[in-house]
Order: C-alpha cells, then sequence, then structure tokens
C-alpha cells in the first residue's frame, strides 16, 4: 500500500536556530504512528507546518516537501489541512461549553432544514435540523464505543469525556484520512486512557492514519505500529514497534550521554538541614496545575525540578510566591510560609526569578538601574531618598550595585540608564537575575533561566548559578525544560509528571532513568 502522508527532507528554522534538520518518514492508510521526542525536539514545529499554522508562514516558511495521496501540497492554511482531510485534537480542549455535545461534533457541518425564508433570502436563513444533528452525532459516538449523551451540554462533562466528544468531531468529518493526537491522554485517568486507546485502535482499523504525540511509553507500545523519535530536530529512529522497546525508545529520545567531568555537583555531600520542607501543595496554574507535591531541599544544594511541559514544574516556585493559588504546607527555616500572601516569600528572604520575564519580571519601559533594584526597594526599602514626606529613586546611590552587576553577568548594554526593552532576550534574562540576586536572598527559585537566549548568554547564567551558590551560599531551585542543563549544575533533580513528584535521581543516573520518570513511571529518590 502507498504512502498516505510523507514528509520529505524537512527542514525549518527560527531566527537561525534550526529546529527542523531533514526530517523524512511516511504514514500509511490504517497505520498508527508514535511521534515521540523530549520538549523541543521539533514534533510540535513539524505538526505546525502540516497544518499551515501562522507562524511557519511569517517566520519564513520551511524547506523540503509534503506529499499527500502522491502529489506535492503547499498547506498554507489549516483550512488547507482540513480540505485535504487532515484533523487534529489539541492538548487543549477547542470546545464550545454552552453547546452541546451534538452541537460541537458538528460544528460547522450542521444539518439545515429550508423554509420558505431561506428560499427567498438565502441558505444562511436555514434553521438547524436539531433531530438529524443529535442522531448523526450519537451515531459517531457509538461507532467510538463512548456512550455520551449527546444532548447534554459540553461543560456538564467530565474532562474524559470532552477528550473523546473532541475524537467524534474528527471522526465525524466526511473526508478525514490523517488524524493527528497531541498528547491526548495526558488529561484522562487510567481507565478512560485504555478507552481512548481502544477507541483510536478502531479508528485505525478505519482505514484512518493516525499521528500519536505521546511521552507515555506504555501506550505508545501498547497502540502504535511504529514509533519515529525526533531528537534536536533531527530524526533518530523510525521503526516498528514490534523491534524496539520503550527503555530503548527512552534512551533514543533523551540521546548523547554527557561526560561525567561536564557534571559539576556531582557526589557533593550535604547535612539533612532543609531549608524548605513542600507537603502535599497542589497550584492551579493553567496549563501547568500540580496536584500533590513533597519535596525538601537542603541548604545549599542547588536543586533541579524537571518534566515535560503541561506537567505542573513550573507551577511550584509560583505558588509558592503567590502568583496562583494554591493549598498545602511550605515550612522555611522551619516556619510555616504563607504562601497565600503575595510578597510573604520575598518579605522572608527568598527570590524568584520567573519564567515569564516580560509578563511579570521587567519594566520594559524603565532603566536597567530601576529594573534591577525595584524589588529591593519595595520589599526593603534600599536605594531611595526621602524629600519632606516622599520617597523617590536615588539613581545614584543603584549605580554602584547596578553597575557591578552588569560587569558580573555580562550584560551587553550602554549603561545603567538603558531601558531594558532595548536589550536582547539574554541580556534581560540577566537583568531579572540581577534583580533577584541584588535582595541577597537565602534561597533562590529560578524558573527556565535559559529559555530562548543564545548558547554563550547560557553558559554565563549556568556558570554564574554555580559560582553564587559556592561563594555566597545562596541555596538555588533550578525549574528547567532543558535536562542536560539540569544535570550540568544541579546536585538533585527532582522529576514532576502528572502534578506529582515521579523520582529524584542524581545528575549522573542513567539517561533511561531520566526518560522513565518523565513517561510516568516512579522510582529514584536519593
Amino acid at each position: 500500500m502507498g504512502a498516505l502522508l510523507h514528509f520529505k527532507n524537512i527542514k525549518k528554522s527560527f531566527s537561525g536556530n534550526v529546529v527542523l534538520d531533514g526530517v523524512d518518514f511516511a504514514i500509511e492508510p490504517g497505520q498508527v504512528v508514535a511521534l515521540a521526542g523530549e520538549n523541543g525536539a521539533g514534533k510540535s514545529t513539524l505538526m505546525n507546518i502540516l497544518f499551515g499554522m501562522n507562524v511557519i508562514s511569517e517566520t519564513g516558511g520551511y524547506e523540503g516537501e509534503i506529499v499527500f495521496e502522491g502529489k506535492t501540497v503547499k498547506i498554507q492554511s489549516p483550512q488547507d489541512a482540513m480540505a485535504l482531510g487532515i484533523g487534529m485534537v489539541h492538548q487543549e480542549f477547542m470546545l464550545l461549553p454552552g453547546f452541546t455535545v451534538a452541537r460541537n461534533i458538528k460544528l460547522n457541518r450542521e444539518n439545515l432544514i429550508a423554509n420558505p425564508v431561506s428560499k427567498v433570502a438565502g441558505k444562511g436563513y436555514q434553521l438547524l435540523d436539531n433531530p438529524k444533528i443529535v442522531k448523526e452525532a450519537a451515531g459517531t459516538l457509538h461507532r467510538l464505543g463512548m456512550e455520551i449523551n449527546p444532548e447534554v451540554t459540553v461543560d456538564k462533562l467530565p474532562v474524559g469525556h470532552m477528550q473523546f466528544v473532541e475524537i467524534a468531531r474528527e471522526i465525524d468529518k466526511s473526508n478525514l484520512k490523517l488524524l493527528v493526537l497531541d498528547e491526548p491522554t495526558a488529561v484522562l485517568t487510567e481507565s478512560e486512557a485504555e478507552r481512548f486507546l481502544s477507541c483510536i485502535r478502531k479508528v485505525a482499523d478505519g482505514g484512518i492514519a493516525v499521528i500519536f504525540i505521546s511521552h507515555r511509553l506504555d501506550e505508545v507500545m501498547s497502540l502504535a505500529d511504529s514509533v519515529v523519535i525526533l531528537r534536536d530536530g533531527q530524526l533518530v529512529s523510525d521503526e516498528k514497534v514490534a523491534d524496539t522497546d520503550k527503555h530503548r525508545i527512552a534512551e533514543q529520545m533523551v540521546g548523547r550521554k554527557l561526560e561525567t567531568e561536564s557534571l559539576i555537583n556531582v557526589n557533593r555531600s550535604f547535612k539533612e538541614d532543609m531549608i524548605l520542607e513542600i507537603e502535599h501543595l497542589s497550584v492551579d496554574m493553567p496549563g501547568e496545575k500540580s496536584r500533590d507535591v513533597s519535596l525538601s531541599v537542603r541548604r545549599g544544594e542547588i536543586l533541579g525540578i524537571g518534566g515535560l511541559a503541561g506537567h505542573g514544574k513550573t507551577s511550584i516556585s509560583n505558588g509558592i510566591f503567590g502568583m496562583y493559588p494554591a493549598k498545602g504546607n511550605v515550612n522555611y527555616n522551619g516556619q510555616p510560609l504563607h504562601f497565600d500572601r503575595t510578597g510573604e516569600a520575598l518579605d522572608k528572604g527568598m527570590a524568584f526569578v520567573s519564567e515569564d520575564r516580560k509578563g511579570v519580571g521587567l519594566l520594559l519601559n524603565e532603566s536597567i538601574a530601576l529594573n534591577m533594584v525595584y524589588t529591593d526597594m519595595k520589599v526593603k526599602r534600599h536605594f531611595l531618598k526621602k524629600i519632606g514626606f516622599f520617597s523617590l529613586f536615588d539613581e545614584k546611590s543603584a549605580d554602584e550595585a547596578v553597575k557591578r552587576m552588569i560587569e558580573e553577568l555580562d550584560i551587553r548594554c550602554t549603561g545603567p540608564r538603558q531601558l531594558v526593552g532595548r536589550l536582547s532576550g539574554g541580556n534581560q534574562q540577566k537583568v531579572c537575575m540581577a534583580r533577584a540576586l541584588i535582595t541577597k536572598p537565602e534561597l533562590l527559585f529560578v524558573s527556565e533561566p535559559t529559555r530562548g537566549i543564545d548558547i554563550g548568554a547560557k553558559q554565563i547564567l549556568l556558570n554564574y548559578l554555580v559560582k553564587i551558590n559556592k561563594e555566597q551560599g545562596i541555596t538555588i531551585v533550578m525549574t528547567s525544560s532543558e535536562l542536560n542543563e539540569l544535570r550540568t549544575v544541579c546536585d538533585r533533580i527532582a522529576i514532576i509528571g502528572s502534578g506529582v513528584v515521579q523520582g529524584i535521581l542524581p545528575p549522573d543516573a542513567p539517561n533511561v532513568d531520566f526518560a522513565l520518570l518523565m513517561s510516568g513511571e516512579k522510582g529514584g529518590d536519593k
């Protein structure tokens, strides 16, 4: 049987950064291909190309070709993809909560009834044929083996059922030939996930090809016919599931072994003196909810927090600093921390470098100097001069501290008075770091400190974290999607999956141990 879809030598760069480098594989009708790889491996970019998303055309397009049903196609928009018979179910639900299940399934393809007005005024005045909409939607749900009432509104459904409605909407399209599923079981319980996988098998057995993006290797092994693995934008493996196993897949996803000598903090010893104790913490951060995190941080260590996107790792620091609603217990230096009070953590001597440097991190229209000293000025009332009843920002007293930080972190700028908005992303990130450090914290949280910055700036930041940890005794909790970075600088690494701690490993643990924790298999506590 010929290929339904063939990606031929696909290449894509963003601002000179290569994210796909010659990706080439095919999928046949009725075949389930699992697409696996770490965050940043290139999976989303490849699917954005397949769906003609704006982000691709707005950044110069791509090289290579997409062959669909034997013809080279140029997919310029999601509408083009749908016209070809390509459907996608995203991680985030695309349902209308106030509409019924049936209306969501038939959205933009509703059955209509002509009436006297529409015969004169046109199709726009036809009425919905609700009985037919309900009947056809019920038939599609039945094909999937799902007994969901098509007449209830979506907001009344459990989360798991919403995922099935998304699938039903795609299956109901008469021209569907290829279905892409992006982490479809992330929000499902174990029993729902099993039903979901058997439902997808039925879809494939009906001749529809499926691209299944998942980090859950058990699911890949049970559902897929073959598995394609991307790493750093390159295709590193394309083989039948029957010819591999999940350990091998995990190792191929994580990739090259780190040289032991490049791991700075292997086997450092610490007293069992806990600076921070987190018990049963749950944080309601959109897209990154944590459910039940218990974790202790030893005084003087660099603790890494890793895991896949959407599993809750970045919510931990955000919850502790009062950025999102949180429940649970947090003790800092043996005393309860009231994290529901915004500013409590700062007042107690902690600092936080957020992953959202533009949203909550920086005042883009203000000077480097004001940005660096802002937190210290607000919390500890430093860098202020009194004029009568008023306190004003004292640029002169701030300049010395700011110049020192500019030099220490090699911030490329014209001087302390330059506006932060005029700096590159890497230099903005360094300003965020400097602002946290000027407060002289005892415990520093840094979240995604190297996201979106070049290799040179990354190395300076990582080296600086190690330096302040060793020379100033600052305890650091570093959250990152870059596992190799965590392994380079951390003493221990906690992997968060499905909102809980899956395990804690030393930086020199085997690649496969990290990969298995990321895929949801608990273990390790060192």
